[in-house]
């Protein structure tokens, strides 16, 4: 006789958004001719070559209209945002001639653009990385006070991978415009894009970058928005693709999937808004119905899509894993940080101790997540955190800091 073992399908909720999203249908069958038959250079004047181009144009077009920029041309495509952001802030430093000069960020960036300046310190230039509260919010009169006679360039994103605050940009263009008007200011706004509404008038950026993989489109093609007269000098050359700015051949169908997610993220942006607002106040109830935990992050200022969370007493690693062999999918920072077991920097940078910061987990939800789902992933979390809060000597989890902010809210471990 033989055994036999039946497998138990595990259901699988993915709240990991902000690491990368699902394509959208809509999107993958827009792309799908540029990946068989329509296979044109956009460069070549040929009919199959021309198709390509209009393609390229109409999505530029779609991005464009996304962003409310006043001209299409203000729109380069990239390989994806660290791109877009190391063009940027390289094409308006060092790219553009400077040999040395000062920045001006944040902290809490994101590694791809922590990195271009910690590059450019080692090239001579001076970078000033600006704290932020403890709800991770930058305060503008900090940007305004660090700006000097050879600032070139501030960069500030819209709103961070990590808490899903977001930041007051269209403030710190104001005062930074009013004090040194031709400093250049940009923002990564990979995480806002299809969240939160996205006008570069109304923020008055010079420049702005975004990835397709985060609102529903393609992996490997981003865009950077640069406004008309703004003068970045590019990093790749050879060919005069994208108006001279990034020499190559164009990703057709990746383009022509950027350009309809952006089209669907402009079509329905109050209903799926609405949806993440929705769930977000579904989930936060996990505060109320689990002891000693923390919202990371601002309650107001904020992305409708994320909670960071202070699960304390309970590793984040294990919780994650835990929550994985359940089906869940989550993360315990920034996708492309992971894999380090160093503390998250932004929660670092907010106050958060070293045991605060291990015991914190990212949730990130999009528009393909029902409230039945969040509901399951808020009563498995439960369950997870309290079993591991069971088994867990405090020891192996360490103390939190007095001045961590949880510890004033009451939920400093016993």
């Amino acid at each position: 006789m033989v055994e036999t073992t039946t497998k138990v399908a595990v259901r699988e909720v993915y709240l990991d958004y902000n690491a990368t999203t699902p394509v959208d249908p809509e999107v993958r069958e827009a792309m799908l001719p540029f990946l068989s038959d329509e296979f044109g250079n956009p460069s070549s004047v040929h009919p199959p070559g021309r198709r390509a181009r209009k393609a390229v144009e109409n999505a530029r077009e779609q991005v464009a209209a996304l962003l409310n920029a006043s001209d299409p041309s203000e729109i380069v495509f990239t390989s994806g945002a660290t791109e877009a952001n190391n063009m940027a802030i390289l094409g308006a430093t060092i790219f553009a001639g400077h040999k040395s000069g000062h920045i001006i960020t944040t902290q809490i960036e994101h590694p791809c653009v922590l990195g271009v300046c910690r590059f450019l310190e080692e090239q001579g230039f001076r970078v000033t990385y600006l704290p932020v509260d403890r709800q991770c919010r930058v305060d503008p009169q900090s940007v305004l006070e660090a700006l000097t006679d050879d600032t070139l360039i501030v960069s500030v994103m819209l709103a961070n991978n990590e808490t899903g605050t977001v930041q007051p940009v269209a403030e710190i263009v104001r005062l930074v415009k009013s004090k040194r008007p031709n400093v250049l200011v940009h923002t990564d706004a990979v995480q806002a894009i299809a969240k939160i509404s996205v006008d570069v008038q109304s923020l008055g950026v010079d420049l702005l970058a975004l990835s397709a993989h985060k609102f529903y489109g393609p992996k490997g093609i981003g865009a950077l928005y640069i406004r008309k007269g703004v003068k970045i000098a590019p990093l790749l050359r050879g060919g005069h693709q994208e108006h001279g700015m990034r020499a190559g051949t164009e990703n057709v169908a990746g383009i022509v999937g950027l350009g309809k997610a952006a089209e669907i993220a402009r079509r329905d942006f109050e209903v799926v808004t609405e949806h993440l607002w929705r769930l977000r106040r579904r989930f936060l109830r996990l505060l109320d119905e689990l002891p000693m935990t923390r919202l990371n992050g601002h309650r107001e200022h904020t992305l409708p899509s994320t909670a960071n969370v202070c699960l304390l007493g309970a590793d984040a690693l294990a919780v994650q894993a835990n929550l994985g062999q359940r089906g869940i999918c989550v993360s315990v920072g920034s996708a492309c940080s992971s894999g380090s077991l160093k503390p998250s920097h932004v929660l670092r940078a907010m106050g958060l101790s070293e045991m605060a910061a291990f015991c914190s987990v990212r949730f990130s939800w999009g528009k393909f997540n029902t409230e039945e789902e969040i509901d399951f992933a808020v009563e498995q979390t439960k369950e997870v955190v309290s079993l591991l809060r069971e088994i867990t000597l405090p020891e192996e989890i360490g103390v939190c800091d007095e001045n961590c902010p949880c510890f004033f809210e009451g939920a400093g471990v016993a």
